[in-house]
């Protein structure tokens, strides 16, 4: 999980909240807001299990305060998840979201202007399907991220581990 900060057409600020699966290379969700606390990530973990009908053994992040709150810790915990915190300074530590949010601005937060914070989140979840559908990845043997995330095999000697 990772935060990317953007801005709307009149310089008004946003924040993504990106949670990708490191395994399958999915973008479980991106959640929009002009000002995204660690309630809003525990609200996003809550939905995500709602959805899937698990968690994550572990999640992967950095220090910020959104996730060094005792809001997540105390999530955590009651659900069994260790938070993996990166060291500071350290985005390798934490390369799949990186390279993820990279893709992320490239391709779908420079590539258009918000109107609105309705329209932001209507763009971004547009984006964030292709990603998912319809874009093979050499890491994943030509793979869509979906089909991995669905059970056909990822052709390689990896372990399927589930890091948000």
């Amino acid at each position: 999980m990772d935060f990317v900060a953007d801005q709307l057409f009149d310089g008004r600020k946003i924040r993504s909240l990106t949670v990708v699966d490191n395994y399958s290379r999915q973008c479980l969700a991106i959640h929009v807001g002009q000002s995204l606390k660690s309630e809003d990530v525990v609200a996003v973990m809550n939905r995500l299990q709602s959805l899937y009908l698990t968690v994550p053994d572990r999640i992967q992040v950095d220090n910020g305060s959104e996730f060094i709150s005792k809001f997540l810790d105390k999530w955590a915990y009651d659900n069994k998840v260790t938070l993996d915190f990166s060291r500071p300074g350290k985005p390798t530590d934490n390369a799949f979201i990186e390279s993820f949010n990279g893709s992320f601005r490239d391709e779908c937060l420079n590539a258009h202007w918000f109107l609105s914070l309705d329209d932001a989140r209507e763009k971004i979840e547009h984006w964030r399907q292709e990603y998912n559908s319809f874009r093979p990845h050499s890491s994943l043997g030509g793979l869509t991220p979906d089909e991995v995330g669905k059970g056909k095999e990822k052709p390689t000697n990896e372990r399927p581990i589930l890091n948000l």
